[in-house]
């Protein structure tokens, strides 16, 4: 969808300026709670926004600046298309300063401007100094090389104008709108006449009125039944949008900060997850095991270290890591997160994550899954089939995971090297099956689900030999397969039994031989004849393809020259008793050769 709201955050250290500069820009005045009225900072996120002259919007996120206050600023960075670094003239750059800039860097903001605010309580030298000090701290950052521009909020406004001709020219940053819609809540609360509302900003996706919705990671579902942008009523909101929508059927004392609404009822929340981390020059080393601040979307959770990589990791350097939460979380591929130490508690690096399902890591599976990460990074999701092993993903599944290749299986994806070592499995149980029963015509299907197949449905197996049949790697025959290079090959002693077996039949005739005594004595050899078309089971009997050719040959001529044939013609015709006639009338009857008209059998209709 076209973007055409600009999501615009303000950082920068406290009492620099940042909510003058907004409520300048836009007349509102976001230190609306009291204590930040009587102290005169922000303490909680604020929000409102301004028509360019372009005519697009610019939604402001103004964050707090107060050290103490930096889990607020994380979930505020969360998902801004561009930033308005804010340093007051005269006092310049300072602590905090340095930290939201270093934040935005690792939460992946790419595009905004600094703000040289309260330019008319110093002297041009001063404002001088202060803008080539910022060019020094900003050099090697996003903001290298971007506008520093001097402003001044007193009763007669300066760069006001030049401030909003630089947020104009900021192309937002396109959003997928085809995914599934989240929104990370930074707010909750009731409206009168309305219920429980939530705000944040859509990260991904798109929502409609009156669609239901999952808030994660605590899984309770619930219904929109309005949604605004900016106060406006509408039917649909979609990425990149300051979103408040009114939910159905949930309380809001069961929502909190942290907490995602989610358009997927099926989706699993994180609790393993692979990530890229940069740890800050600033840092100290990061030792595996050590507990750590995981702040990703407005959430903040505790986790612990693995190091894939590396022994320990540097400061101001780049490597894999595992983080295993203590509580789950909402979590996304690509979604860009912090790492705060537990105590004291500050900035220690951030990243990317780049697997939120992932599986619990051994250490001698580093290396592996360092390879699987270094693929994933350059856009390799197979990885999340590899992961997935024999059974592979629900179609589903794998459609959320960004997965448009892979070999389906009934309603799985599954890697192609899943399938190879499926294939593989089949044809070695398969080679195992044809050396230990020489003279079976093929294995049962059911027999080989046992292993390697034990990983899919049953819909996917199916669909698994079916296909290798159609790759001509076996042969499905009913209910039995083989490979499609197998066949039976008698040695001269089984050559001897089979024609022993077959004389007997001959000998027979029609009487045939009892079925339970030839399979208990010759079992692999009858289903050898069976398959082979040169025997068939009737009834309890077993009898000479041959010699019930010639059967239906007989009375087919006795029919055509007498119309009709009772039981007592059948009997003299065969020489047979009751108890082997009837056998014989009814599969003459089953065959088609005959049909019963009262006591008689008179020629089928074809």
């Amino acid at each position: 969808m076209p973007r055409t709201h600009l999501i615009v955050g303000t950082a920068g250290h406290i009492d620099h300026g940042k909510t003058t500069l907004v409520r300048t820009l836009t007349g509102i005045d976001l230190d609306r709670l009291p204590e930040e009225r009587a102290r005169g900072i922000t303490i909680a996120l604020g929000f409102t926004h301004l028509s360019l002259p372009s005519g697009r919007i610019a939604a402001f996120v103004d964050v707090p600046g107060h050290e103490r206050l930096v889990r607020t600023m994380i979930a505020g960075a969360t998902g801004l298309d561009a930033v308005i670094l804010c340093i007051a003239a005269p006092e310049g750059v300072m602590p905090q300063t340095r930290e939201h800039l270093s934040i935005l860097k690792l939460l992946g903001v790419k595009r905004g401007f600094v703000v040289l605010t309260m330019c008319d309580l110093v002297d041009e030298e001063t404002v001088e100094l202060a803008k080539l000090d910022i060019e020094d701290v900003v050099e090697g950052t996003f903001l290298q090389g971007q506008p520093i521009l001097a402003t001044s909020a007193g009763k007669s406004p300066e760069g006001v104008e030049a401030v909003i001709q630089a947020l104009d020219d900021i192309t937002p940053q396109e959003r997928p709108s085809d995914g599934i819609f989240r929104m990370p809540i930074d707010r909750a609360f009731i409206q009168r006449g309305f219920g429980t509302v939530v705000t944040g900003t859509a990260r991904a996706g798109a929502l409609k009125d009156g669609e239901e919705i999952s808030i994660h990671p605590i899984g309770l579902k619930a219904r929109v039944r309005g949604l605004q942008v900016h106060g406006d009523a509408v039917k649909q909101t979609h990425a990149g949008l300051r979103t408040a929508i009114n939910l159905a059927g949930i309380e809001r004392d069961d929502l909190a900060r942290g907490m995602v609404v989610v358009a997927d009822p099926d989706l699993q929340p994180a609790s393993i997850l692979d990530c890229r981390i940069q740890l800050l020059q600033s840092a100290p080393p990061l030792e595996p095991g050590t507990r750590v601040r995981l702040l990703v979307g407005t959430a903040e959770v505790m986790a612990v270290t693995d190091i894939l990589d590396a022994e320990v990791l540097l400061p101001g350097t780049t490597s894999w890591v595992q983080l295993r939460t203590e509580q789950p979380i909402s979590a996304f591929p690509s979604d860009r997160f912090i790492l705060r130490r537990e105590s004291p508690v500050e900035t220690l690096g951030g990243g990317e994550i780049l697997d939120p399902w992932a599986p619990r890591s051994r250490r001698k599976h580093h290396r592996r899954i360092t390879e699987e990460l270094c693929a994933l990074a350059a856009g390799d999701t197979t990885v999340f089939l590899g992961r997935a092993g024999l059974g592979g993903l629900v179609a589903k599944e794998a459609k959320r995971r960004g997965i448009d290749t892979g070999i389906p299986l009934g309603d799985r994806i599954v890697h192609p090297d899943a399938y190879a070592e499926l294939q593989a499995a089949i044809q070695s149980e398969l080679q195992a099956w044809h050396a230990a029963h020489p003279l079976a015509p093929g294995a049962p299907r059911r027999a080989l689900t046992a292993g390697a197949l034990q990983a899919l449905p049953e819909r996917s197996w199916v669909d698994l030999f079916q296909r290798l049949h159609d790759d001509n790697v076996v042969v499905l025959d009913g209910p039995r397969v083989r490979l499609a290079d197998f066949s039976v090959v008698l040695d001269p002693a089984q050559q001897a039994a089979r024609d022993a077996l077959t004389a007997a039949l001959t000998a027979a005739e029609l009487k045939g031989l009892k079925y339970a005594e030839v399979v208990a004595n010759h079992p692999e050899l009858l289903h050898l004849l069976i398959g082979d078309g040169v025997a068939l089971r009737v009834s309890d009997q077993v009898l000479l393809s041959a010699t019930l050719s010639q059967l239906k040959t007989d009375v087919l001529s006795f029919l055509s020259e007498h119309g009709q044939m009772l039981p007592s013609d059948f009997k003299e015709l065969t020489g047979l008793s009751r108890r082997h006639a009837i056998p014989l009338l009814e599969w003459l009857d089953a065959t088609k050769v005959t049909t019963r008209s009262g006591n008689a059998r008179i020629p089928a209709a074809n």
